[in-house]
């Protein structure tokens, strides 16, 4: 009889990953496991391998050992194609739009095939509109060239391109930085919404309020190394600058005075 922990789905499961730049380990021996219906956070400083482990997700680069499995199919090759035909969809931490192209083509930028496009465009308009709905209450004008478009728009665009593809994992990678608090809350409830249908959330932020608010649960990279992976009940900022950053005075000093702004 298969017990509690094998009865548990694994939507994504990455077992020893290895990535180096030269003689710099970007990420050695990663182990990380996520489950459908959850926001699953990755919290580490700069230089602790998140962004690798976002290229590699978003089939940018491809790991130099280790297995990725998604739905319980080990990805044999990297691209972001291919990636995408698994339902992986990132938004990356650049905001990259093509300037002298209209809004509406930045968000289906991506979407068609070679030679046809898969829907007309009353219905490109009709899902472009639903999707920047649930997104903002700001208007925005589907003709209009992205480059007079202000960045916290442009965001909210490259987001909407994203959840045009309908994934089942989708990559955000501190994908409020441009946002304001509005459209932040309303990007939190449709995530919630997203994760609420079945579906994977990973989570890139450096924003320790926006992570205790939002994750179901936060693995904390250190040096390329998973040190930690802390349900929401666990979470707190005292735990996480402990784990990110151990035997430092800013650590101790949040640990000892909670309400410490930092």
């Amino acid at each position: 009889m298969p017990s509690a922990r094998d009865r548990i789905i694994i939507v994504l499961d990455l077992k020893a990953i290895h990535k180096r730049y030269g003689e710099t380990r970007a990420l050695e021996a990663l182990d990380l496991t996520c489950q459908p219906g959850t926001v699953h956070t990755v919290f580490g400083e700069n230089g602790s391998g998140k962004s690798t482990l976002v290229k590699i997700l978003s089939g940018i680069i491809t790991p130099d050992q280790g297995e990725v499995r998604v739905n319980g199919q080990i990805v044999t090759r990297y691209s972001p194609l291919w990636m995408r035909h698994l339902g992986i969809v990132p938004v990356l931490q650049e905001v990259l739009v093509a300037p002298n192209v209209s809004v509406i083509d930045n968000i289906f930028m991506g979407y068609d095939g070679i030679f046809r496009r898969r829907i007309s465009r009353a219905d490109r308009i009709t899902r472009a509109r639903a999707t920047l709905t649930r997104l903002t209450h700001a208007e925005l004008d589907l003709d209009q060239l992205v480059e007079s478009v202000p960045l916290p728009q442009q965001q909210l665009i490259v987001i909407a391109r994203a959840l045009v593809h309908d994934p089942s994992i989708l990559i955000l990678d501190e994908a409020t930085a441009a946002l304001d608090i509005e459209d932040r809350d309303m990007l939190f409830a449709l995530i919630r919404e997203f994760v609420g249908s079945g579906r994977l959330v990973i989570y890139i932020s450096h924003r320790m309020d926006e992570v205790i608010a939002l994750s179901d649960v936060v693995t904390v990279l250190r040096s390329g190394r998973a040190v930690a992976s802390l349900p929401r009940a666990e979470v707190s900022i005292p735990r996480l600058l402990n784990l990110v950053l151990p035997d430092t005075p800013l650590a101790q000093k949040v640990t000892e005075n909670p309400h410490v702004q930092h």
